[in-house]
């Protein structure tokens, strides 16, 4: 139990505002679930309105805290991304059906990382290696650098005596 009258009263801020944020996280769960089943059940004008809603409600909910800005933005991607999947197929069947022998996505995402070879994989950094194939640290692409240069400039002769 708090002992202070400012730690009982954060504890009464809390509460109330739990309350407040479970109502505001369950209605957004329930526009996203909406807008998924209208999506499934291929009614594309309904959808587009409750895909709105739920984005909007998302936006809301993370400009007030009760939910993190990424998780947000997450949810919203899925919820495009289905919509576009979704609305793609439903407008060109052939081309979506293509598109799944293909093989492209996520899923094939997942293959490109296994036959990784002297290519890199698309949108990750590439790494530059050494004479060994070993990335390189910091330390060495310095010294390597430095190796370069001196070795460019032109050797001077020794002065005189």
């Amino acid at each position: 139990m708090a002992n202070s009258v400012s730690a009982r009263k954060r504890i009464r801020n809390a509460a109330r505002k739990h309350e407040q944020n479970r109502g505001v996280r369950s209605s957004v769960r329930t526009a996203v679930a909406k807008a998924r089943r209208t999506l499934e059940g291929s009614d594309l004008p309904g959808a587009q309105e409750l895909i709105r809603l739920a984005a909007s409600a998302l936006d809301k909910a993370a400009q007030h805290g009760v939910l993190h800005p990424r998780n947000a933005a997450r949810r919203k991607s899925r919820l495009m991304r289905q919509a576009a999947k979704l609305t793609g197929a439903l407008e060109h069947p052939e081309t979506a059906r293509a598109a799944r022998a293909k093989g492209t996505g996520r899923a094939r995402a997942g293959t490109a990382k296994a036959g990784r070879g002297t290519k890199a994989v698309a949108g990750k950094r590439s790494v530059a290696k050494g004479a060994a194939g070993k990335p390189q640290t910091r330390a060495t692409r310095t010294a390597a650098v430095r190796s370069a240069t001196t070795r460019s400039r032109p050797t001077e002769a020794p002065p005189a005596d």
